[in-house]
């Protein structure tokens, strides 16, 4: 597999090796060794699937108590997938960094604790998969405005369709005392 490092440290893209032939294909989409190996040493814990319809966005979400790693891939259809540093005292506090995920191109990327997440779904539908290194904590749950303008993600769409929840997110302005702090062990 290509392991390529984004403008975020921590943040990865991973493109496995895929093996075609006449009857369709094979690949790998964890193998601890490798993974390990390659920067990710995560224990995941929680396997989770979602299924979304065309212009549909989730996010920005991250827990604080729970902080997850995550591990994003796409099994059917195409999805813009981003990351943002939301660490307190993080040299790269606030930026983010965006990936075309898609069943066409197998690409991975793993965000890790400390991140915001969220995707956008470009495709008429997508099967949305992701590994996280801990469990889903509904009272832990937060998140950021998909819209911030302090982090200007460039969304491909203009007009998402949001869960009622997304939709009423708080910028980051109005997160920052409860946000993580960013540790040097984290670079």
């Amino acid at each position: 597999m290509n392991v390529i490092e984004t403008p975020l440290p921590g943040v990865l893209v991973i493109e496995p090796r895929v093996f075609s032939d006449q009857r369709g294909f094979f690949l790998e989409t964890y193998h601890r060794q490798r993974y390990t190996a390659s920067g990710i040493d995560e224990v995941f814990v929680q396997d989770n699937h979602s299924r979304s319809a065309h212009g549909t966005l989730r996010g920005l979400h991250f827990q604080l108590k729970s902080p997850q790693g995550k591990l994003v891939r796409v099994s059917a259809g195409e999805v813009f997938d981003v990351a943002v540093d939301i660490r307190r005292g993080s040299p790269y506090f606030g930026q983010w960094f965006g990936e075309y995920l898609s069943s066409e191109n197998n690409k991975q990327m793993y965000v890790p604790p400390g991140f915001a997440h969220g995707f956008c779904v470009l495709s008429e539908m997508a099967d949305f998969m992701y590994k996280c290194s801990d469990f889903y904590d509904p009272t832990d749950e937060q998140g950021v405005a998909w819209d911030d303008p302090a982090l200007a993600i460039d969304w491909p769409i203009d007009q998402p369709i949001l869960s009622q929840k997304d939709a009423a997110l708080p910028n980051m302005s109005e997160l920052m005392d409860c946000l993580p702090r960013f540790a040097m062990s984290q670079v």
